[in-house]
């Protein structure tokens, strides 16, 4: 695992990595509730009769909610949705995902998160989500890990995700932050991206139904196959990016 910690270094211009933060994604990798998002999508689009591509909410994890929905209508009816139909429509599905979501915590997410804070790093969390639900139970879940001034959700932001905005105010959030002083923890292929785009390190754990190389393709140094997995590997990765040099 060195090597990818020294290119990313050479690739990035960075000498070395001043480790402050870790930042993470919320679900799929705190919560295990992209099932639920998933169900919640496709039942409230075959309600409305609008199709969808295999895997479709999977693979745009992390959008805006009105950027999703409007790549759909254009799919099918050839413009944008109005603010009228997003509404009902998101409404539709934040109302079922009430049903489907179970509130479960990832295993071995909040022994990662306490991990990282036992080692001295701030917790950084950035997602796309807008739900009150699990938004609102993250101290619960997730004691002490994650303050309002250390979290962007999709109301914070104007471009959400494979957009940087939603890691680079990350970045600020986390302490006025350069990309060489976080890692990110991610899941989602466009979150992913989003992550490299800002010139950070980005670590994918992939917790869902599709293929790693749809991770390393959207720029994952690493896949991991579960939080738990993650955790057992993170005194390697933390040191490795106490120690790398370009």
């Amino acid at each position: 695992m060195k090597e990818l910690f020294t290119l990313y270094l050479t690739n990035n211009q960075h000498q070395n990595f001043d480790l402050k933060a870790v930042i993470f994604d919320m679900d799929g990798v705190l919560y295990d509730s992209m099932p639920a998002h998933d169900i919640s999508w496709r039942k409230t689009m075959d309600e409305f009769k609008l199709e969808y591509i295999p895997n479709e909410f999977y693979l745009q994890e992390g959008m805006l909610a009105k950027r999703t929905i409007d790549k759909i209508f254009q799919r099918n009816v050839g413009r944008d949705a109005t603010t009228e139909e997003e509404k009902k429509i998101y409404a539709r599905k934040s109302e079922l995902f009430q049903q489907h979501n179970t509130d479960g915590a990832m295993p071995g997410a909040r022994e990662t998160l306490e991990y990282v804070r036992g080692e001295g790093l701030t917790t950084v969390l950035v997602t796309g989500s807008a739900q009150p639900s699990l938004l609102n139970k993250l101290d619960s879940h997730f004691p002490g890990a994650f303050k309002p001034e250390t979290m962007v959700t999709a109301f914070d932001v104007k471009h959400g995700k494979p957009h940087p905005e939603p890691f680079l105010m990350g970045l600020q959030k986390g302490g006025n932050l350069k990309p060489n002083q976080a890692i990110v923890i991610e899941n989602a292929p466009l979150g992913v991206e989003a992550a490299v785009k800002a010139g950070i390190f980005t670590i994918a754990v992939n917790t869902g139904p599709l293929s790693d190389s749809v991770l390393t393709d959207a720029g994952a140094a690493v896949v991991f196959r579960s939080m738990t997995a993650l955790r057992e590997a993170m005194p390697e990765i933390l040191n490795l990016a106490r120690t790398a040099r370009a």
